[in-house]
């Protein structure tokens, strides 16, 4: 095994996790505290040819051929659902990538073959395969709001929306972990014996 380089790995892996810690909380900030308008795209009128009689809130512009709605001065609200559309996925990123940190910190202190590594891997693999699902179901509800508060006929239900194909990855990793600890559970046997 090359230690050097899973200790590389592990410290960009925790510096990334950190980064993404830190987006999260600059964007939020940031983000309301911010005056500016909150536009969003929109599928809805995507094929509509309304002209300029297009269904929208007191304040909205709204540009069918965009299929783009923007709020002059939006409200506190529209303003923290205009951010589901982006801290969900920073703040999985961010928490993904600190468990995938101590699962290499794990090995490197015990060995990829031991109780605590499959056990890392199998709460990585989980917190993947329910953590995306849920992140992606927050940014489109967020952004089926934001919709809907903009134009009240164009909102539609909640969503789900991001890369979903990791959840097979997580699954994976909850697999190849109960297949570890079976694995270390009969080598502790076999050592037993001998």
């Amino acid at each position: 095994m090359n230690t050097r380089l899973t200790r590389t790995l592990a410290s960009v892996t925790f510096g990334l996790a950190v980064l993404c810690g830190l987006a999260f909380i600059g964007t939020g900030v940031v983000h309301m505290r911010d005056d500016g308008a909150v536009c969003i795209q929109t599928g809805f009128w995507a094929n509509a040819s309304l002209g300029n009689a297009l269904p929208v809130g007191k304040g909205v512009t709204a540009s069918s051929s965009a299929a783009r709605l923007c709020q002059d001065s939006p409200s506190v609200e529209q303003r923290a659902a205009d951010l589901g559309g982006e801290l969900p996925w920073l703040l999985f990123g961010s928490l993904a990538l600190l468990l995938f940190s101590r699962l290499l910190e794990a090995v490197l202190k015990q060995g990829p073959f031991t109780d605590a590594v499959s056990r890392r891997l199998s709460v990585l693999g989980w917190f993947v395969a329910v953590g995306t699902p849920v992140a992606g179901l927050v940014v489109g509800w967020s952004q089926s709001w934001l919709v809907g508060s903009m134009a009240p006929v164009a909102g539609s239900g909640p969503t789900v929306s991001g890369p979903q194909v990791l959840v097979l990855a997580g699954l994976a990793a909850v697999i190849m972990g109960k297949i570890m600890r079976e694995g270390v559970r009969m080598r502790e046997d076999l050592e037993g014996t001998i």
